[in-house]
């Protein structure tokens, strides 16, 4: 069984492995010896406050051997000729919809009011550099939704939102494969 645990570093720190044992040791107030595995989950910058702090969530094992967990598998079957359901919007919400409906063996069709994310860009930049807005294009729509081109949070106000890994762990494993 591991912990979770998050630590806050200094910029010059970011990289520093040994920095992040000590405090992590410090931190669950063992010696660092006892700690058998560390997983960096995830790092963000805090920049709120001068000067800007890195905030390290990792995954620690203590005098126990670190389990790797298995890679995302994807059970997607043929839903050529299945039912069809559409789907408005292929933004964070409509691309999970997408997915799940084919999950239940339904076969999802995608209705995007902008553009792929390569012709959005040429948009955003037209935006930026000429003043122009392309209504049909721009930085909320196309693929990808509004966050393709924000600061990359995903956020739910929803108290009922439920286990939220299953969908950053699909996230997570298909992102080295998104080519933008």
């Amino acid at each position: 069984m591991f912990h979770t645990i998050e630590i806050n570093v200094a910029a010059q720190e970011v990289d520093l492995a040994a920095v992040h044992l000590q405090l992590i040791s410090r931190k669950l107030g063992i010696p660092a010896k006892q700690i058998s595995g560390i997983e960096l989950v995830r790092r963000s910058i805090d920049a709120r406050k001068r000067p800007p702090m890195y905030l390290l969530q990792f995954k620690v094992w203590v005098d126990e051997k670190p389990e790797p967990e298995p890679l995302w598998d994807f059970p997607l079957q043929d839903v050529t000729n299945a039912a069809p359901v559409v789907i408005v919007g292929f933004g964070p919400g409509g691309m999970f919809a997408a997915l799940r409906l084919i999950e239940l063996g339904l076969k999802p069709i995608v209705i995007e009011r902008g553009k792929e994310v390569r012709a959005r860009r040429r948009d955003l930049a037209a935006i930026n550099k000429e003043g122009f807005v392309d209504a049909d294009s721009n930085y909320c729509f196309g693929e990808g939704g509004a966050g393709t081109f924000s600061d990359g949070k995903l956020y739910t106000r929803s108290k009922k939102r439920g286990d939220t890994s299953r969908i950053l762990e699909i996230w997570c494993s298909t992102a080295p494969h998104v080519k933008f």
